[in-house]
């Protein structure tokens, strides 16, 4: 708008504003959920779905950017799909396949939303960080008995906090400790005793879950955020401020380690789960066992052998994401799987290092996808909820470059 030669900005209208608002604080509210998975389905599930089906009534859209995505998660479901037709009951197949449709519909969502306004992205995780700190805390004080109905919060005598399983428990706390770890990095000095205080929850969390992927995969992404941050920040004083932190954090750690370790509870446990092969990996029908008749099996399966039949054979999951797509999403699922994951990646690759407002948020992302892959290897991270949520985060801030780099074009002709 123009008057006597001066341009001013468009005035954006109130209820615009106030709807722009109230959509990103849901969103936020949805991912703070995700940090609660006790029963199933969890309200993270009941809220979403709502949230996603009213965001579609008033102009959800899925660009050409996000589309890809999409559609290797449908070709993903499609092999679910024509693998409940070797089935003889549908019944709990056909519930695992809705699970698994929700969540590729809410990584696509994820992806969209953020595509839509880059300040989503903040939102996103520091509600993830607070779920993160809650939970690590109900695990934490159940681990130790310190609160009534302290067993809901633990299993095998491990932390699992809010959720269902230590092994998902552990690794959701992976990108909130990294983001806490990038903020202690980056930001002013004044801030860093309430983010310390905050990653000493996560990673005691982490250690409490006593699930060894999630060890790993803690150790994996903190190693190469920082590895990264040094590589992308040339200053020599930033340089010297990361490695200052990062040795102090080591013998802090190495500290509570051994202070934890007094305890006789914790140091059995913990001499048990250090045992790269337990008995129940290596025996006959162990998890690698498993792992090799499955791949065999699955040979001559093109269609798979539909969701949670793997299982009822051997009396124990796959714990291998490859061998999940195989059993339960055929040839065409796997083929679809790797697919995504390779692309996902390449794309997070390309843009990792460059200097955008959503950066730190892909780095974390990306960083915390690969470890996820990695101790896919060794766990089912099929109906992890915050697995599809990394998909949507690295997709959004693919989006969000892509629009860029089409504006800039635009303003150059």
């Amino acid at each position: 708008m123009t008057t006597a030669g001066v341009t001013h900005p468009p005035v954006l209208r109130p209820q615009l504003t106030a709807i722009t608002i109230l959509g990103s604080s849901l969103v936020a509210i949805a991912v703070f959920l995700s940090g609660f998975v006790i029963v199933e389905p969890a309200p993270y599930e009941v809220f979403l779905v709502g949230l996603i089906g009213i965001w579609a009534l008033f102009g959800l859209r899925i660009s050409r950017h996000i589309a890809p995505l999409l559609a290797l998660l449908v070709l993903f479901l499609v092999g679910g799909i024509l693998s409940l037709t070797v089935m003889a009951d549908l019944s709990a197949g056909a519930i695992y396949m809705a699970v698994s449709g929700f969540l590729a519909l809410s990584a696509a969502f994820f992806a969209a939303i953020i595509e839509g306004r880059q300040s989503r992205l903040p939102l996103i995780f520091n509600a993830w960080t607070a779920a993160a700190l809650i939970t690590a805390l109900l695990g934490i004080l159940g681990y130790f008995g310190a609160i009534p109905g302290a067993a809901s919060f633990t299993l095998y005598d491990r932390a699992k906090g809010a959720f269902q399983d230590p092994n998902v428990f552990g690794p959701y706390l992976a990108a909130p400790a990294l983001y806490l770890i990038h903020g202690l990095l980056t930001q002013p000095i004044h801030r860093a005793p309430l983010k310390i205080a905050g990653l000493s929850i996560l990673t005691l969390g982490v250690f409490l879950s006593f699930s060894r992927a999630a060890w790993a995969l803690y150790l994996f992404c903190v190693v190469s955020l920082v590895f990264i941050m040094l590589l992308k920040e040339r200053r020599g004083m930033f340089r010297l401020r990361t490695l200052t932190l990062a040795l102090c954090g080591a013998i802090f750690v190495v500290a509570a380690l051994a202070v934890a370790l007094q305890s006789e509870q914790v140091a059995t446990l913990f001499s048990s789960r250090t045992q790269l092969v337990q008995e129940y990996d290596g025996g006959h029908l162990g998890r690698f066992d498993r792992h090799r008749i499955g791949f065999l099996m699955s040979m001559e399966k093109p269609l798979g052998i539909g969701p949670l039949v793997f299982g009822s054979i051997f009396l124990e999951d796959e714990h291998n994401i490859w061998l999940k797509c195989l059993t339960s999403y055929g040839w065409l699922g796997l083929v679809a799987y790797v697919t995504l994951i390779v692309w996902t990646l390449s794309l997070g690759f390309r843009f990792l290092l460059l200097d955008r407002p959503w950066q730190p948020y892909l780095m974390i992302a990306w960083v915390t996808l690969i470890g996820h892959v990695g101790i896919g290897n060794v766990i089912d991270t099929d109906h992890w909820r915050h697995f599809y949520l990394l998909l949507g985060i690295l997709w959004g801030c693919a989006a969000l470059e892509y629009r860029r780099r089409r504006k800039a074009a635009t303003e150059r002709q």
